[in-house]
């Protein structure tokens, strides 16, 4: 009464090894699904855009400081030329404030008096700025009259 038992499913379609199939192969496994290859394309190109949107912002707002300083510098440049060119009865001192005023006859004056300084003896000045030395002798502009232009 012993019969040999004999398997019914193909020998073929059996594995020793079943947990290297690339399928589930008991019905308590995980469920595999297809991938959708169109919206994980579609994942990584939004996350690609998104990167180099903000990189490229990031870009940007070096590139305006950059641009922003560059007019700064100018400024000064432009300013100390004035400055140079201005009549001054004294020699500047590095890190003192000035004020620069522009006078009947479109010269420049470098005075030590604010505009709020003249008092009943105003001369017929209009203020253009008011501007500190800087030590590599160029001028920062700490107040500027917005009517004036260089």
């Amino acid at each position: 009464m012993s019969e040999k038992f004999e398997n019914p499913i193909d020998p073929d379609k059996i594995t020793e090894t079943p947990h290297s199939l690339e399928y589930p192969h008991h019905a308590g496994s995980a469920i595999v699904k297809p991938e959708d290859k169109g919206r994980i394309k579609g994942n990584a190109l939004s996350a690609m855009e998104q990167q180099t949107d903000m990189q490229l912002s990031q870009i940007y707002q070096q590139m305006q400081l950059l641009a922003d300083q560059a007019k700064q510098l100018n400024d000064r440049k432009v300013i100390s030329e004035i400055i140079y060119q201005a009549e001054m009865r004294f020699t500047p001192l590095i890190n003192h404030v000035y004020h620069l005023y522009e006078k009947e006859d479109t010269t420049f004056l470098l005075s030590l008096i604010a505009p709020h300084q003249w008092g009943r003896s105003k001369k017929t000045f209009e203020f253009v700025a008011t501007i500190r030395l800087l030590a590599d002798h160029t001028w920062d502009v700490l107040e500027k009259n917005s009517e004036f232009e260089f």
